[in-house]
C-alpha cells in the first residue's frame, strides 16, 4: 500500500478552475483501486512556518503501479490543462505502509 499526501496551492482567482479539474480527477482514483482518505481545506491552523495550502489531500493506492496508471489515465490527462492553469505549486509526499514481521 502506498499513500500520497499533497499540499496544493492555487493561483488566486482560479479556485473554480481547480474544482472543475477535481470533479473529473477524484472519481478516477477508484478506477485504479485507490481511495481518497482525506480532502480538506485548512480552516484552523495552530502553527505554521510555511504558507497554508488551499487544499490538502491524502490518497491511498495498492501499489505505485496503480498510482501511475491513475496519473496517466486518458480522461484525467484530457483535463490536465485545468490543473496547470489553476495550481501555482504543490508538494507531494509518497509513503509506504510498513508492517511489523512477527
Amino acid at each position: 500500500m502506498i499513500y500520497i499526501n499533497k499540499l496544493i496551492y492555487i493561483v488566486p482567482g482560479k479556485e473554480s478552475v481547480f474544482d472543475e479539474f477535481e470533479k473529473v480527477s477524484i472519481p478516477i482514483i477508484a478506477r485504479y483501486d485507490g481511495e481518497l482518505l482525506l480532502r480538506t481545506m485548512p480552516g484552523r491552523v495552530l502553527e505554521a512556518t510555511i504558507e497554508v495550502p488551499y487544499e490538502i489531500q491524502f490518497v491511498s493506492f495498492p501499489s505505485v503501479e496503480h498510482y501511475e496508471r491513475y496519473r496517466y489515465d486518458e480522461e484525467r490527462e484530457a483535463h490536465m490543462h485545468l490543473k496547470e492553469e489553476a495550481v501555482r505549486r504543490s508538494f507531494m509526499l509518497m509513503s509506504y505502509e510498513i508492517r511489523a514481521v512477527s
